[in-house]
């Protein structure tokens, strides 16, 4: 078992805390990207449709706040998971309460980072519907509009059970 070089050995190898800091990292990052996307579409169809409707562009800016609420979410989540980190000694860093601790800051990044890019393109695809029919038809903003906010919701749900996960992260006590 010495010198067994398994994925499972690799893992146990890596200190807790580089998979808390991958996890903080995945959470603010991918939840940018997704913010980022979100906007280029809506952004881009905005641009277009208010060449043919330019009544439309001040309205249909929501979309492009909500989109932007996706990366914020994000940055939430990360300081939120920055405060749960904690100074162990050396002795306790693989201490099976650190690795749990570290895999749930991990975990906890992974889902709120993923649920925020999937938002962000919900919200950017539904923001870009929205801008085209608004410039067809105005009767037709105040309906997509209600269905764009059903779509940031997911974000609000990663984030949810993000922080959910991430209650889970307790380290060792320190000895004195």
């Amino acid at each position: 078992m010495a010198g067994s070089s398994s994925w499972s050995t690799a893992l146990i190898k890596i200190s807790p805390y580089t998979f808390s800091a991958i996890g903080i990292a995945i959470a603010i990052g991918v939840s940018v990207l997704g913010a980022a996307w979100g906007i280029y579409i809506t952004g881009s169809s905005l641009i277009g449709a208010a060449i043919k409707a330019p009544r439309i562009t001040s309205k249909n800016l929501i979309s492009v706040i909500f989109c932007e609420a996706v990366a914020i979410y994000g940055v939430i989540v990360a300081i939120i998971l920055q405060t749960k980190l904690e100074s162990v000694p050396s002795s306790q860093i693989y201490a099976p309460e650190s690795l749990r601790a570290g895999y749930s800051i991990f975990a906890s990044g992974i889902i709120v980072g993923f649920a925020n890019l999937v938002c962000g393109l919900c919200v950017g695809i539904i923001g870009s519907s929205c801008a085209l029919s608004d410039a067809q038809n105005s009767s037709l903003f105040v309906k997509i509009l209600v269905i764009e906010i059903f779509g940031s919701a997911l974000g609000l749900f990663g984030v949810i059970v993000g922080i959910i996960m991430s209650a889970q992260a307790t380290w060792p006590a320190k000895s004195v």
